[in-house]
């Protein structure tokens, strides 16, 4: 390729503005360029929530967005990502208390699969039976949630704190706590994609059959 190609094709690249979605007041998350608008589609780009509310003290959490649709110079994205960081969660755990996390799955009622992680800090040490329980009341309350909520709504009680604050006032009946907070929440499958799954897996389930009635 000659240096007057090369020149020409970086004089056709175009900058696009990206945005955040909807739900986040399609605040802008930053700039990105490419030569054709299919190129911007996919790529990611992390912010803070601090960054997007104009609050410092917020800055410990961590938002992706990945961009799903261009319009024009504008980039429109999607979340798939929220996330503490790590110094926040370390700085959470003290000598002599207890950690107690859960890896839960759910499927929102517009059939988006999310994995949430919230994690519970006791007072003090707290044994077996009681990190159970606090677990389960985790699951069984993020399970709840999701049941009657759609995606966005779900993003929504992470993000403002509201899920967190409903595990911490039923958990902590079961053992003192020092703090509640959703240390990861990742957008696992759009609703597209659930229906995929679940129509492949149907045809395995139906092949199956036939083999054994043959």
């Amino acid at each position: 390729m000659s240096e007057r190609s090369v020149s020409k094709r970086k004089q056709q690249k175009r900058w696009y503005t990206v945005l955040a979605p909807e739900q986040f007041d399609r605040e802008e998350l930053g700039e990105t360029t490419a030569d054709e608008p299919e190129k911007v589609l996919g790529r990611t780009i992390e912010t803070t929530l601090g960054e997007l509310n104009k609050d410092a003290s917020e800055n410990n959490t961590k938002l992706t967005f990945k961009i799903n649709e261009v319009a024009s110079d504008s980039a429109y994205t999607e979340f798939v990502k929220h996330e503490l960081t790590r110094d926040y969660l370390r700085s959470l755990v003290r000598r002599g208390s207890s950690k107690v996390e859960a890896f839960i799955t759910v499927l929102t009622t517009d059939d988006y699969r999310v994995q949430i992680q919230p994690v519970a800090v006791t007072t003090k040490k707290a044994d077996a039976s009681q990190e159970k329980a606090i677990r389960r009341t985790m699951i069984d309350l993020v399970e709840e949630t999701a049941k009657d909520h759609t995606f966005e709504e779900l993003v929504d009680s992470v993000v403002e704190g509201r899920l967190s604050s409903a595990i911490y006032g039923e958990a902590k009946e079961i053992y003192p706590l020092r703090r509640v907070e959703i240390q990861k929440t990742t957008l696992e499958a759009r609703p597209e994609e659930v229906a995929a799954e679940e129509e492949t897996a149907v045809d395995v389930d139906e092949e199956d059959i036939d083999v054994e009635d043959a």
